[in-house]
């Protein structure tokens, strides 16, 4: 603003300027100080802005500039650029995109899902037609009505004409889904279960929970051949203290020796999960049991007990 105002007085009286005086001292053209005045001013700020900034060094570092060639898309070897990755040659399809594991877990998920669904409409379609034999005339309400009772029925004669098979079969399915729900409460998806540790888990509940429960419960009632009002808490204690501590060594000890562990990790696994596992029994089965040994007959009391198992071999499973 000073330069402006040294300007102003010379622009507003230069036409009535008198003739010029001889002096020592020429006199200054108005362009010339204008462009004197400008740079003055312009070098000032440039001064300025000079000082308040500084300037920190770059250094060159080692082979920044052949990164620069392999990236085009750097700006002299800056951070911000440099791990920016190319698209490959002659498309725009990442490298990982056809990984052989993505496709390996595309092809088990496809597998697991086959399983699920093939056993679920097997199983929902045996429960639904237990009467297409002879439900020709009936009404939707009729089959409905009778579909459950007629299970039931079919399931009773099942256990009378082979009752220990009948069991098996029973305590492989609660198994095998119980060891599914603990896969999918561990947090892997619906259809990315291990499918060797349902099989080991169902296996194990078809060839040894379901027959000796069976010989189990039976041997539970001539141990007790009484009708007192103890009785149901006896079995109680005795099921949740000798039963309980003999299945639980069973069922590790025999998933251990299917995963082909040594010895000596199975005998540590047990000593280790012996007395957690059996404290943490009796916080479900004493209450469960007094239905069992209170309310449901003996031939019946596995069933029962198998729909309280897909809680606890979810415990067991995790």
């Amino acid at each position: 603003m000073a330069a402006l105002n040294t300007i102003n007085p010379y622009h507003h009286h230069l036409p009535s300027l008198p003739k010029p005086i001889s002096s020592p001292h020429k006199l200054i053209p108005f362009p010339f100080l204008f462009t004197k005045s400008c740079k003055k001013k312009r070098t000032w700020a440039i001064a300025s802005l000079t000082e308040d900034r500084e300037v920190v060094p770059v250094k060159k570092e080692a082979g920044a500039s052949a990164k620069n060639k392999e990236n085009p898309l750097s700006s002299k070897g800056s951070k911000d650029f440099e791990d920016v990755p190319l698209l490959p040659e002659g498309g725009g399809k990442s490298e990982g995109f056809d990984d052989p594991g993505d496709k390996e877990r595309l092809t088990s998920r496809a597998i697991n899902a086959t399983i699920v669904l093939g056993f679920g409409t097997v199983a929902v379609t045996k429960l639904l037609t237990i009467d297409h034999d002879y439900w020709h005339g009936w009404t939707l309400y009729e089959i409905l009505r009778y579909v459950p009772e007629h299970n039931w029925v079919a399931y009773e004669q099942a256990l009378k004409a082979n009752p220990v098979l009948a069991k098996m079969a029973i305590s492989g399915i609660v198994y095998s889904i119980g060891d599914w729900i603990a896969q999918c409460y561990e947090g892997k998806p619906l259809f990315e279960f291990d499918r060797k540790r349902v099989l080991r888990s169902g296996l194990v509940g078809f060839a040894l929970h379901g027959s000796l429960s069976h010989y189990y419960y039976q041997f539970c009632e001539a141990l007790f051949p009484f009708e007192d009002w103890w009785v149901v808490p006896a079995k109680v204690a005795f099921d949740q203290t000798v039963w309980a501590g003999v299945w639980n060594s069973i069922y590790f000890t025999v998933l251990a020796l299917l995963r082909l562990e040594a010895p000596a990790n199975i005998f540590g696994e047990l000593k280790t999960t012996f007395w957690p596992m059996l404290t943490a029994g009796w916080k479900l089965w004493p209450f469960a049991h007094l239905i069992t040994y209170g309310v449901i007959p003996v031939e019946q009391r596995l069933l029962w007990v198998d729909c309280i198992e897909l809680i606890w071999v979810t415990i067991l499973s995790t």
